[in-house]
């Protein structure tokens, strides 16, 4: 396991299109197991502004969109990848997602002092400026992911170069993988709501509306709290 971290860490590209290549269910496991930590930390910083059930809410389900989008795309992503001409197999692609999300998770968890610092000076729960403090978490929490998302399939994308040997077939498939996973990413994550929790509902482990609105809309009414 800590090997498999330093591995991560240093971006061995070798060491990882090793993993990659023999796709074993050790690598699957690690991966999984650094996904659970890495995101589950991260999570309950996404909550811990609406409280501390919150935070153990969020530490419960952030990794759970993770890991249901990738079981979610699962065969799509497979079939992409040989489609594309890529080499890979439907394992192969399965550990590589994994493998690109656990270094996400690495980087969300290097934040997490960071949007503790976020949460520790935005307004509080119960003053006039709640919903500002809201709009607040919920950006920065979006741009923190959407960093650790740019530089994992950075990496991804390197990785999907070494082994199909080809800059143009490694960029469509990452692109193909990006679109299904974002998708379905962003539909989970909405029906898994509440995250950050609106100062205005109580806490729950998920909304009685799951399926009602989306993401994208919850995002333009914060930057509207906060521009207009």
């Amino acid at each position: 396991m800590i090997g498999r971290l330093k591995v991560l860490l240093r971006c061995d590209a070798d060491r990882v299109a090793e993993s990659v290549s023999r796709a074993s269910f050790e690598s699957v496991a690690q991966f999984s197991l650094i996904i659970l930590i890495g995101a589950g930390l991260y999570g309950a910083t996404l909550g811990l502004w609406r409280g501390t059930l919150q935070a153990f809410y969020t530490a419960i389900k952030f990794p759970l969109v993770i890991l249901l989008t990738c079981v979610g795309n699962g065969a799509i992503n497979g079939m992409l990848a040989q489609i594309l001409g890529s080499g890979l197999s439907f394992r192969q692609t399965a550990v590589a997602i994994l493998m690109s999300f656990a270094i996400a998770a690495i980087i969300l968890a290097g934040f997490a002092p960071l949007t503790l610092f976020v949460w520790f000076n935005a307004p509080p729960l119960e003053s006039k400026g709640a919903i500002l403090g809201h709009s607040v978490m919920l950006l920065t929490h979006v741009f923190v992911i959407a960093l650790a998302g740019v530089i994992a399939n950075r990496r991804l994308l390197g990785l999907l170069r070494k082994m199909s040997g080809s800059d143009s077939v490694a960029r469509s498939v990452l692109f193909s993988w990006l679109a299904g996973n974002l998708f379905l990413g962003a539909q989970i994550a909405w029906n898994l709501r509440p995250f950050i929790g609106s100062p205005r509902l109580p806490i729950e482990f998920l909304r009685s509306d799951p399926l009602r609105g989306n993401f994208y809309e919850a995002v333009w009414r914060a930057l509207r709290h906060l521009f207009f």
